[in-house]
C-alpha cells in the first residue's frame, strides 16, 4: 500500500516545491486515492476492473483518468451515505445534466484549507473587506448548492466584512457601492465575482451609468468561463484594461478550476500565468489522448490530492490549454504553469459556474 504524503505536503508553502521534488509526494498520494477509490467507490472499481488499470503507476501520465462528463452521469462517492454533509452541483444551461459532488466533512474542510493557502500567497494572511459581485440569494442554500454558491462561499474565509453589489433580481446597486466606497476605498480590499457577471453586472454598468469610482485599493479576483465574454470580444487583457481604465483596479487575479476538484484552484500570477499548486497538476492530451509537448494546444487533464470522498483526482475536461513552462515563472513560484484556451469545439456548453 502507498503512503499517504498529503501530511509532508502540507508543511510546504503551497508553490514552494520544485518540479521534480514535487513528483514523489504527489504520484505516491496518487497511487494511495487510487487505491482508496478503488477500494470503496463501486462504480469506480468497475470502470478501472474494464479498462484493466488496477496496478500502481510510475509515472503520473499512466494514472487512469475519468472523463469529467462522468460525473454527471454517475454518482460516484467513497464514502458511507450518512457520512454525506454536502452535495455540490456544477453549472448547466436548462435542461443540461450536472455533476454531483459528495463531499464528507474531511474532504470538504481540506478543500477549504487548501484554498486559504494558495489564494492568500496572492494577497496575504489579512482579512479584507469584500465587495462580492453577487446577490446574497446565491449562498443562502446550505446542504446541497452549486459551484457558484462553493466559490463565494470558500472566497468569503478571506472576508472580515462582505457586501453583495447585486439585487436579489441581479439589477446593480448603486447604494451599495457608494456604501462600501465611503467605508473602504482607503485601504487594501477585495473584489470577487464570477468573470462573465463583474463584466456584465460591474464593469458594463459602470460605463453605462458613467461612473467614477477609486477602487485602486482593490484586488479582484475572478473565475469562470470567459465563453459568455467571447462573442464580445473580450480578451483577458481587454478585461484588465477595462477595470484600469474605469476605476484603476490593476491587481487582477483570474483563476481556473472547477467543482469537480474544488479547492485546489490554479491562480493566475502577476505574470499572467495559471499556476499548479503542490496540491494540483495538469497533463495536456491530443485528439488521440497522447500527452501534448510544452506549448502545444490539447485537452487539460487536472489532477488534484484532495478529493477523498469520491474520486475526482483525476480526470479530463472538456477545456482546451497548453503548458508554459516548469519552476520558471518570473515571478517566483515554482511548479507547472499553463494558459487556459476555452472549450474543447466538440465539448458541451459548460462554463465553471451556473450564471445564467
Amino acid at each position: 500500500m502507498f503512503a499517504d504524503t498529503i501530511e509532508t505536503i502540507d508543511q510546504c508553502a503551497p508553490f514552494a516545491l520544485k518540479e521534480a521534488e514535487k513528483n514523489k509526494l504527489f504520484l505516491n498520494r496518487i497511487n494511495y486515492l487510487n487505491q482508496h477509490h478503488y477500494e470503496n467507490c463501486a462504480p469506480y472499481q468497475n470502470i478501472i476492473n474494464f479498462l484493466g488499470s488496477d496496478k500502481p503507476v510510475k509515472q503520473l501520465s499512466d494514472a487512469q483518468y475519468l472523463p469529467v462528463q462522468l460525473f454527471k452521469h454517475k454518482e460516484l462517492y467513497s464514502i458511507k451515505n450518512e457520512d454525506i454533509v454536502k452535495t455540490m452541483t456544477s453549472s448547466g444551461t436548462s435542461g443540461q445534466q450536472v455533476s454531483k459532488i459528495f463531499l464528507d466533512k474531511k474532504t470538504a474542510n481540506k478543500q477549504t484549507k487548501v484554498l486559504s493557502k494558495i489564494v492568500k500567497d496572492f494577497i496575504g494572511g489579512k482579512r479584507l473587506p469584500m465587495l462580492i459581485i453577487d446577490t446574497i440569494d446565491t449562498i443562502k442554500k446550505r446542504s446541497a448548492f452549486s459551484a457558484r454558491t462553493a466559490a463565494i462561499r470558500g472566497f468569503s474565509i478571506f472576508a472580515k466584512s462582505q457586501y453583495f453589489l447585486l439585487n436579489g433580481d441581479l439589477s446593480f446597486n448603486e447604494n451599495t457601492l457608494h456604501e462600501f466606497h465611503s467605508k473602504f476605498s482607503h485601504e487594501p480590499f477585495l473584489i470577487f465575482g464570477f468573470t462573465s457577471f463583474i463584466y456584465e453586472k460591474f464593469i458594463s454598468e459602470l460605463e453605462k451609468r458613467n461612473l467614477n469610482y477609486d477602487l485602486s485599493q482593490a484586488t479582484l479576483i475572478h473565475g469562470g468561463g470567459w465563453k459568455k465574454l467571447e462573442s464580445k470580444a473580450i480578451s483577458n487583457h481587454a478585461y484588465k484594461e477595462k477595470l484600469k481604465s474605469l476605476c484603476n483596479i490593476t491587481r487582477v487575479h483570474n483563476y481556473y478550476g472547477m467543482v469537480e476538484q474544488t479547492g485546489s484552484i490554479f491562480m493566475e500570477c502577476e505574470e499572467g500565468r495559471l499556476h499548479c499548486s503542490n496540491y494540483s497538476d495538469i497533463l495536456i492530451r491530443d485528439e488521440h489522448f497522447q500527452l501534448c509537448g510544452h506549448g502545444e494546444n490539447g485537452l487539460i487533464q487536472l489532477l488534484s490530492l484532495l478529493p477523498g470522498s469520491y474520486p475526482g483526482h483525476n480526470i479530463l475536461t472538456e477545456d482546451m490549454g497548453k503548458i508554459i513552462g516548469i519552476d520558471d515563472c518570473p515571478c517566483g513560484r515554482k511548479g507547472k504553469t499553463f494558459q487556459a484556451l476555452g472549450r474543447a469545439a466538440q465539448a458541451e456548453l459548460r462554463g465553471c459556474s451556473d450564471v445564467s
